[in-house]
């Protein structure tokens, strides 16, 4: 993980006001990693800056951030020619359909979201060699949500997919990823939380080397890291509201 994605770390603010958002994300995780008896590192902060000008991401890096997600292909890399000399670390977090996989295998580190195996092999074969190798999350639907990505919450189908995603070269498979049904109470949020940490339990138990659970966003990163999230992914709360349709 790049620097600038932890909890504790601290660097000169470019100017309060802008970096206000993020600051208090920061102390929300802390306050969260403190509670739940983990250690101040561990787990750190992905900025979902999909829809917000590279202009602004550009302020959030000035302010220690780091880490951002992207979830529009052709979005993310005009970003990325616009921040190039900047040593961000690009984490793809959105649906990837199979016609969009070259350009996310050639330009980011991360995938969280693969949720089949032809998307995988893709991938895959279209990381180059002087590359590290790609680390992906696989996505779990994990409230069977009819308008949300991602595998099936089925141990078995689960199991299946990771283990064959672990086989190919070129990707390393890191953990899981979801995004569950929206709520306000706690425990519920808790509960799909359990559920997603169950299924990683079950993998690193048949043998597979995983460490992420990229989990919890800007209502629910509280539930998220007292259930063992690793990666928290918040947009609102850093960026405010985004633009609706239309954007």
């Amino acid at each position: 993980m790049t620097e600038g994605t932890s909890a504790t770390h601290r660097v000169q603010p470019a100017a309060d006001t802008e970096c206000a958002g993020l600051r208090a994300v920061w102390e929300r995780l802390a306050c969260a990693l403190a509670e739940a008896g983990r250690a101040s590192d561990g787990a750190h902060l992905v900025a979902v800056s999909k829809t917000v000008p590279s202009a602004r991401l550009r302020e959030m890096f000035a302010c220690g951030q780091r880490t951002f997600g992207e979830s529009y292909v052709q979005e993310a890399l005009a970003k990325q020619e616009a921040l190039a000399d900047l040593p961000i670390e690009w984490h793809f977090i959105g649906p990837l359909q199979s016609n969009k996989t070259r350009p996310v295998a050639e330009r980011f580190a991360w995938v969280h979201s693969v949720d089949r195996l032809r998307i995988a092999e893709r991938l895959s074969a279209q990381r180059p060699a002087d590359l590290p190798p790609l680390n992906v999350c696989l996505q779990v639907n994990i409230d069977r949500e009819a308008t949300k990505s991602g595998i099936a919450p089925d141990p078995e189908e689960v199991s299946d997919l990771a283990h064959a995603v672990a086989q190919l070269p070129r990707l390393a498979l890191r953990g899981l990823m979801a995004i569950p049904a929206p709520t306000d109470d706690p425990l519920r949020q808790r509960d799909s939380f359990r559920r997603v940490r169950a299924l990683f339990e079950q993998l690193q138990s048949e043998g597979l080397a995983l460490d992420t659970l990229s989990m919890g966003m800007s209502d629910d990163l509280e539930a998220a890291v007292l259930e063992g999230a690793t990666l928290v992914r918040v947009g609102r709360a850093i960026f405010g509201a985004r633009p609706g349709p239309g954007h």
